[in-house]
C-alpha cells in the first residue's frame, strides 16, 4: 500500500492552536478536534467513533501520519466509517488519561500515538498504539464491519461498558489497597527502599534494563532518603545514574538539555525529542545533587541546561514552549548526529582529540555512519591519559561545544511546540530556583521571576483558577490538577528563596481554589479535573508517579508545606490522610510511588520550621541554600512579617537570628548558619 501526497484542502484542525493538531491539518481525513460537534455527531448518527492521541514532538505519530492518515484510500474509510479525533495529549491530559487506561485495561501496552475505538456513547471498546499501514487499513473495516453486524454489536456494547465500569473504579480500589491503619516507621521506610532496590541496575545505573527514562522523582526521593537516613546504598545508585546519564547520548553534549528517553541501557541512544517537563525536573535534580556532593558535573549540567532552555525554548515573553521534536527533514536525531568528516569540518585540528573524548567512529554508532556524541571518562581521566590537565580539558570541551554549536545551527532545525503549559512552566521555574539556590547565579533567579510574571499576566482565569495552555496570547482549556500542584510547588520554592510574601500568598489561594473545586467529600485524594470542567465518562484520580510526578503527590507536599508555613493544621491533616490512603501501595511499588515515598520521608522525620529574621536574613538564607536540607521549610524578613512563623520574632542584639522550631517548639535562637545547621541536622529520623 504506496503512501498519497496529503490533501490541500484543510479539515477543522486548521482552526486550531496545537502545534500537533496543525501538524495534522491538512490530512484527507475528516479530523475534529476533541469537543462537542464531534461528539454530538457520533451520537446523532450512531456512528463509532475513532480518537488518535500524540504530541507534535513524537516521531512514531509522524510515522503513522506519514503512511496512514495521509493516504486517500485509508483516509476515505477513516471518513466513512468513524467520526475521527484527534487529540494533543499535552494539552488534553484527561482525555488522553482515560483513554489509555482503557488500553491498557484490555491488555495492550501504553505509548503513543495511542488510537482508540469508541461507541457512538464515548464507550472505548478496542485500541492499540502504532499501526502499519496495511495492518491499520485492515482493522478499520474489520472493526466497523463487526460494530454494523447484529451479531457483535451487543458484545462490543458490553464489552465497551465493562471498560467504561472499570474506568470509573478508584485506582486503590483496583489494587485491592486499603487505608494504613499502622503509623509511620524507619523500618517500613527500609522495606520500602529495599524494594526499590529490586530494580536497580548497579552496572549503568537506573531502574530497568531498556528502554531508560530519566525518572527524576525517583532520583530526587533518594537523595532526600541519603540526607536523612546516611544510607549510601542510595547515593551511590543515585550517583552512578546522574553521572551515566549526563555522560550519555541522552543528553545533548553540545547544546546540554536531555531528551526523552534512552532506547538502550547504556544511556546512548536516545528517542531525540527534548520535553520541557524532563529539563525542568532535572535541574531540580542535578542542582539538589550537587548541594549534597559538590561534584562539578552536576554544575556543568545544570549551567548548559539553562543555557538550552534559554537558549531553544523562551518565548520573547518569557514563557517556555514545550517540545523539540526527534526529527528534522524527516529523520530521526539528524540535527544532533555527526560523521566524522563533520566533526573535521567542524573543528579542523582539534579534530582528532574530540573524537577520541566523543567516542566517535568512523563506521559511526547511529544509522548512515553518523555518532551520537558521549562519553565513558571523567575529565581527569581523560586529561590523565593524554597528558594534560583537567583545567585544560575543561576549556577545550568548552571550545569544542561552541564549535559545534555553530556548526549545528547551520542545519535544520527540529520542529518547536510552541504551545505553553502550565504545569511544564512550572516545573521550570522549581527547576531554575533549584539551580539559584545551589549556585546563587543572578540570571537564574531573574528567569525564574520572568517566568512566574508569565504565568500570572498569562495563564490566571477570572475565578482565582488557571488555564492550561497559552499560545500567541490566547489562553485556553481549564487547568488539571497537575498544573495547580506544581504551580504551588514552584510559588513556595520562589517564596523560599526570595523571601517576597507574594508568591507564598499566591500559593495560598491557588491552594484553596483547589480545595474548592478538585475535592472529593469521599477520599482524601483530589480529582485529576476541576468541578467546572467538561465531563468525560470518567472523573479520574491521578495516583501513579511517572515521567511527570502524580498530581496528588505533589499536591500533598504542597499541604504540608504550606500547612506548615502559614500555620494551617487542617491541611498538614490532610496530607497524611493522603499519603495513608496511599502508603501501602507506595511501601509495596515504591518505583511508581516515588513521590509518596518522599512524603513518607517528609512526614517520619521531623519537619524543621526555620524562621530568618534581622538585616541580614538574605545573606543567611543564601549560606542556608547551599546545603540540601529536605525536611525543612524557610521564612524570613528584614523588618517584620504578620506570617505565622514570623510572628513574635525579632533581632537578638540587633544581629540577624535563627529560630530553629518543631511543631512550634523552638531550639535555642541562634546567630550563624553553622549552629542552624547543626540544630537542623540533629533531629534525624526516629530509630
Amino acid at each position: 500500500m504506496t503512501t498519497q501526497p496529503p490533501a490541500t484542502r484543510p479539515n477543522r484542525l486548521i482552526h486550531e492552536s496545537s502545534p500537533y493538531l496543525l501538524q495534522h491539518a491538512h490530512n484527507p481525513v475528516d479530523w475534529y478536534p476533541w469537543g462537542e460537534e464531534a461528539l454530538n455527531r457520533a451520537r446523532d448518527e450512531q456512528k463509532l467513533i475513532l480518537v488518535s492521541i500524540g504530541y507534535a514532538a513524537c516521531h512514531w505519530c509522524h510515522v503513522m501520519e506519514r503512511e496512514s492518515f495521509e493516504h486517500e484510500q485509508i483516509a476515505r474509510v477513516m471518513n466513512e466509517r468513524f467520526v475521527c479525533i484527534k487529540v494533543d495529549r499535552e494539552e488534553r491530559p484527561d482525555v488522553d488519561q482515560v483513554y489509555m487506561d482503557a488500553v491498557q485495561a484490555m491488555g495492550v501496552g501504553g505509548g503513543w500515538p495511542l488510537n482508540v475505538f469508541l461507541t457512538p456513547e464515548a464507550k472505548p471498546f478496542y485500541g492499540g498504539t502504532y499501526f502499519p499501514p496495511r495492518q491499520w487499513f485492515e482493522l478499520l473495516q474489520q472493526v466497523s464491519n463487526a460494530y454494523a453486524t447484529a451479531e457483535h454489536r451487543p458484545a462490543l456494547d458490553k464489552s465497551a461498558e465493562d471498560f467504561a465500569r472499570v474506568l470509573r473504579a478508584h485506582d486503590l480500589e483496583k489494587y485491592g489497597v486499603k487505608a494504613a491503619t499502622t503509623g509511620l516507621s524507619r523500618l517500613q521506610l527500609q522495606q520500602l527502599l529495599r524494594n526499590l532496590e529490586k530494580g536497580f541496575d548497579t552496572k549503568l545505573g537506573g531502574t530497568s534494563k531498556a528502554p531508560k527514562f530519566a525518572m527524576p522523582v525517583i532520583w530526587r526521593f533518594l537523595l532526600r532518603a541519603h540526607a536523612l537516613t546516611g544510607n549510601h546504598v542510595e547515593r551511590r545508585q543515585t550517583e552512578l545514574t546522574l553521572r551515566e546519564m549526563a555522560w550519555g547520548g541522552l543528553y545533548d553534549q553540545v547544546g546540554g538539555g536531555f531528551a526523552r528517553y534512552s532506547v538502550d541501557a547504556e544511556w546512548l541512544v536516545p528517542h531525540f525529542e527534548k520535553m520541557l517537563y524532563d529539563n525542568g525536573q532535572l535541574l531540580s535534580l542535578y542542582a539538589e545533587a550537587y548541594q549534597l556532593t559538590q561534584d562539578e558535573l552536576y554544575r556543568d549540567v545544570v549551567t548548559q541546561t539553562v543555557g538550552w532552555l534559554r537558549r531553544e525554548l523562551l518565548s520573547p515573553e518569557g514563557g517556555f514552549y514545550s517540545s523539540l521534536d526527534a526529527d528534522s527533514e524527516g529523520e530521526e536525531g539528524k540535527f544532533y548526529v555527526y560523521t566524522l568528516d563533520e566533526l573535521r569540518e567542524a573543528l579542523g585540528d582539534e579534530a582528532p582529540l574530540a573524537i577520541d573524548y566523543y567516542r566517535c567512529t568512523a563506521v559511526g554508532n547511529w544509522e548512515h555512519g553518523r555518532n551520537i556524541l558521549h562519553r565513558r571518562h571523567s575529565e581527569t581521566d581523560f586529561a590523565q591519559a593524554h597528558q594534560l590537565t583537567p583545567g585544560v580539558v575543561a576549556e577545550l570541551v568548552q571550545g569544542w561545544r561552541a564549535k559545534l554549536l555553530a556548526y549545528r545551527d547551520r542545519r535544520v532545525r527540529p520542529g518547536l511546540d510552541d504551545k505553553i503549559l502550565t504545569g511544564w512552566n512550572a516545573l521550570a521555574l522549581r527547576g531554575l530556583i533549584d539551580a539559584y539556590r545551589a549556585f546563587h547565579q543572578a540570571d537564574y533567579l531573574q528567569l525564574a521571576l520572568q517566568n512566574a510574571n508569565f504565568i500570572e499576566q498569562n495563564l490566571r482565569r477570572a475565578g482565582g483558577g488557571l488555564w492550561r495552555t497559552t499560545k500567541h496570547g490566547r489562553a485556553t482549556i481549564p487547568a488539571f490538577l497537575e498544573d495547580y500542584a506544581l504551580l504551588i510547588d514552584a510559588y513556595t520554592a520562589l517564596y523560599e528563596v526570595t523571601f517576597a510574601e507574594q508568591w507564598l500568598r499566591r500559593a495560598e489561594e491557588l491552594t484553596e481554589y483547589v480545595l474548592a473545586n478538585f475535592h472529593d467529600p469521599a477520599d482524601p485524594l483530589f480529582f485529576y479535573t476541576d468541578a467546572t470542567a467538561e465531563a468525560l465518562i470518567a472523573r479520574k484520580k491521578e495516583l501513579f508517579d511517572n515521567v511527570i510526578p502524580g498530581s496528588n503527590s505533589v499536591m500533598a507536599h504542597n499541604l504540608l508545606q504550606l500547612g506548615t508555613l502559614l500555620d494551617r493544621a487542617e491541611w498538614r491533616e490532610r496530607a497524611a490522610a493522603m499519603l495513608a490512603a496511599t502508603q501501602a501501595l507506595a511501601v509495596q511499588e515504591p518505583q511508581h510511588l516515588a513521590g509518596w515515598a518522599s512524603l513518607y520521608l517528609s512526614l517520619l522525620a521531623p519537619l524543621a520550621e526555620v524562621a530568618i529574621v534581622g538585616p541580614e536574613a538574605e545573606a543567611f538564607r543564601r549560606e542556608l541554600s547551599r546545603h540540601l536540607l529536605p525536611n525543612a521549610v524557610l521564612t524570613g524578613t528584614t523588618t517584620a512579617s504578620t506570617l505565622p512563623l514570623l510572628q513574635g520574632r525579632g533581632a537578638t542584639g540587633g544581629q540577624t537570628t535563627i529560630y530553629v522550631c518543631y511543631h512550634h517548639a523552638c531550639q535555642q535562637p541562634v546567630t550563624s548558619v553553622t549552629e542552624a545547621l547543626a540544630q537542623i541536622r540533629a533531629a534525624g529520623l526516629p530509630a
